[in-house]
């Protein structure tokens, strides 16, 4: 299979769509991020990275959590309208419906409409150039009851949505399974 040069391109696929969410000034604001994932299982915790001008990374300054909220297919303009639209000059909350509600640490506003919401408390700040990479560690999860299948998140339920980088960039829905985890690969394991 022949190989090109594409430069450095953030392309690590998938990305997930996700939209984070702060009170800044008191006021619950979110943005759309695409460049997060679980970044430790013990403790648990998360990654997300920012621009440094953006206004959540304010919020999240101010009050030291956040909270990452998963929305499903239905949310695709609230998601796209969360990205392009700054919450400095418009209230985000009000223009797409959403019903904010607070965990246990009260200061990480997440969205009732998103299937799956993560509470999380800012453990790290790193300052990289354009962005800052914010790790949090994951104090609650909130799961809407209908994306339970035996007790257990399911993501065929959850319908995240993924976001790609050109050509004409493009959010995704989850596709369907393909193999098993940790079963897929023993027929490679040399018998001993």
């Amino acid at each position: 299979m022949a190989k090109i040069q594409l430069g450095t391109r953030p392309v690590l696929y998938p990305m997930p769509a996700l939209l984070v969410g702060a009170d800044v000034d008191l006021k619950p604001n979110y943005m759309a991020v695409a460049w997060g994932g679980i970044a430790c299982g013990e403790p648990l915790m998360i990654s997300v990275a920012l621009r440094v001008v953006r206004h959540t990374l304010k919020g999240i300054r101010q009050n030291g959590s956040f909270s990452v909220n998963i929305p499903s297919k239905d949310q695709i303009r609230e998601l796209d309208y969360c990205g392009i639209v700054s919450g400095a000059t418009a209230d985000k909350v009000k223009d797409c419906g959403f019903r904010v509600f607070y965990g246990t640490l009260k200061t990480a506003p997440m969205i009732e409409q998103c299937p799956l919401n993560l509470e999380c408390q800012v453990e790290h700040q790193l300052e990289l150039g354009s962005h800052v990479l914010v790790i949090g560690r994951i104090v609650e999860t909130y799961l809407s009851e209908e994306c339970l299948t035996d007790g257990h998140p399911d993501v065929r339920k959850i319908r995240p949505l993924i976001f790609t980088h050109g050509p004409g960039s493009q959010y995704y829905e989850f596709g369907d399974a393909v193999g098993a985890a940790f079963q897929s690969g023993r027929v490679l394991v040399k018998k001993e």
